[in-house]
């Protein structure tokens, strides 16, 4: 194969490029034809070309070089030079300025060369490494080795993806320390976590026969409204002092109580004393437990004096003056009574007084069915009197103790010192509350309730879990009230309800009260 070489000129400023193409006779394996283009890049104004013709001596001179060029040669060399012409003609374009110069000349003729614009696969594939090669590479001991330790490499970063994977469904909580160097507050947040106490438990089990140790499950203690079918156990509480004229009328009518026996339990205070109250309350405790029919579950009797001298005349315990003292020494000993008889199987505790004189045989029932914290009936008694030869029945108001707030109450509270005991129902004090004694009639409907602000002590009914939360009959001034009525206070102030039945009427014994306490 024989090749022209053309000349150029330059001239100053510009460009000039040359190409030859060259036709090669695949018969003769001669050159049958050559064409040479010329374009110069000139100035935007101005395009000079150089006309020229093939130089024969030149292109002898070439196929002097190459006396006997094989044929095969010519072929191999027949698509590399159809591609160097056809960019040589795109060259001399882009200098002519008809098509914009491309930045990646390179990059442009490899994307052309394998878009299929006239050129055949069999370019692309010449610069494509040969087979032999491939497969010498491959065989490399080297080679193998190295894709040996990449597909290890592989393997164990996806098992140990996997397995971190698997670890995100779980999680640590609590500090990075042992539980024996945690603080309480720190323990206690780490247990909250727990669905059991025993996190890591290798032992064996341990068994405890000690029998010193007792366990009490105050979960599952409840006051519900159906105490009887639940068998819920009831704490009567009376405390006492010169009580004995009391007692017989006050076990009679305990004993006809229709609420189970077996799940009550009774417990008297007696305190500062003069008469025989202990001799006789055991006495009448023994005739009640000796009776299979009536008999309670049990029974307790509690001594405690607090120094107590106060008279317990009409006009000494009911005196206006005797208000403050005698509360407090009251609360003092029901709380005395209600912390040592209380116990951990208990649901309500009954308050009764000892000189009640007749009262409703289901009164256990008919209170519990409400379902309140705190409960308490309206309290009167009777007085008879004869008129025009005839005896008559006067309803009197007894307790009252039971009473709602008023603005005028209030208001006075506010202007007392804190340790004063606002006595009422006197006229010393006009708080213009509303009493529950004066509300109400037996004859009406006895489940009607009615919010209370102050209760009395007479009958009270009362869940024993507002006991155990610490609702207890203050014997100091609490708000400026003390004992039952300091009681319903504290309760309302811990967010329990208390609550007065008006229509349903307990009958205190008449203690001669004069007008004009009231």
């Amino acid at each position: 194969m024989s090749t022209t070489t053309t000349t150029t000129t330059t001239t100053t400023h510009r460009k000039l490029a040359t190409t030859s193409d060259i036709w090669v006779d695949k018969t003769g394996g001669g050159v049958k034809g050559t064409s040479v283009s010329l374009a110069a890049a000139a100035a935007p104004n101005e395009r000079r070309v150089a006309p020229f013709a093939p130089q024969a001596p030149q292109s002898a001179k070439l196929e002097q070089s190459h006396p006997q060029s094989p044929r095969h040669s010519q072929r191999e060399t027949t698509n590399s030079d159809t591609v160097r012409a056809r960019s040589s003609s795109i060259r001399l374009s882009q200098a002519r300025g008809d098509q914009p110069e491309d930045k990646d000349n390179a990059g442009r003729y490899r994307l052309n060369m394998l878009a299929g614009k006239g050129y055949s696969w069999k370019a692309a594939q010449a610069r494509l490494p040969p087979s032999r090669q491939v497969l010498h590479t491959a065989r490399n001991p080297r080679f193998l080795l190295s894709l040996a330790l990449l597909t290890a490499v592989i393997l164990l970063w996806r098992s140990m993806g996997s397995a971190t994977g698997e670890l995100q469904r779980f999680y640590c909580f609590g500090p990075s320390k042992p539980p024996m160097h945690m603080s309480p507050n720190d323990n206690e947040e780490w247990h909250a976590h727990l669905t059991t106490p025993v996190v890591f438990n290798h032992h064996k089990p341990i068994e405890v026969n000690a029998t010193d140790i007792q366990h009490v499950n105050l979960n599952s203690i409840k006051s519900t409204p159906n105490a009887v079918k639940n068998k819920e156990r009831v704490l009567i509480l009376t405390p006492l002092r010169d009580a004995s004229f009391y007692l017989p009328k006050h076990f009679d009518l305990i004993a006809q109580l229709t609420y189970p026996h077996d799940l009550i339990d009774l417990a008297f205070l007696v305190g500062d004393t003069t008469d025989d109250t202990v001799a006789v309350l055991a006495k009448e405790l023994e005739r009640i437990q000796n009776n299979p029919e009536i008999a309670f579950r049990s029974t307790m009797i509690v001594e405690k004096d607090f120094g107590v001298t106060l008279s317990q005349s009409v006009e000494d315990r009911h005196g206006f003056e005797a208000q403050g003292p005698r509360r407090k020494a009251l609360g003092r000993a029901r709380n005395y009574l209600l912390t040592t008889a209380l116990k951990p199987d208990h649901s309500w505790v009954y308050w009764r007084d000892v000189d009640i004189v007749d009262s409703p045989s289901k009164i256990i029932e008919d209170f519990v069915a409400h379902d309140r914290d705190v409960l308490v009936p309206n309290i009167w008694f009777h007085r008879y009197k004869e008129e025009n030869g005839k005896k008559v029945d006067i309803e009197g108001r007894f307790d009252y103790n039971s009473w709602q707030e008023s603005p005028e109450g209030l208001k006075l509270a506010a202007s007392l010192d804190k340790n004063v005991v606002l006595a009422e129902g006197y006229k010393q004090y006009p708080t213009n509350r509303k009493y529950m004694a004066k509300m109400g009639d037996w004859r009406a409907d006895k489940d009607e309730e009615i919010p209370l602000d102050g209760i009395g002590g007479v009958n009270i009914i009362v869940k024993a879990d507002v006991h155990r939360s610490g609702i207890n009959f203050p014997c100091y001034a609490f708000e400026n009230q003390a004992e039952t009525e300091g009681f319903a206070k504290m309760a309302h102030r811990a967010g329990y309800g208390v609550y007065g039945l008006p229509n349903y009427v307990v009958w205190h014994i008449d203690t001669d009260e004069k007008p004009g306490n009231a």
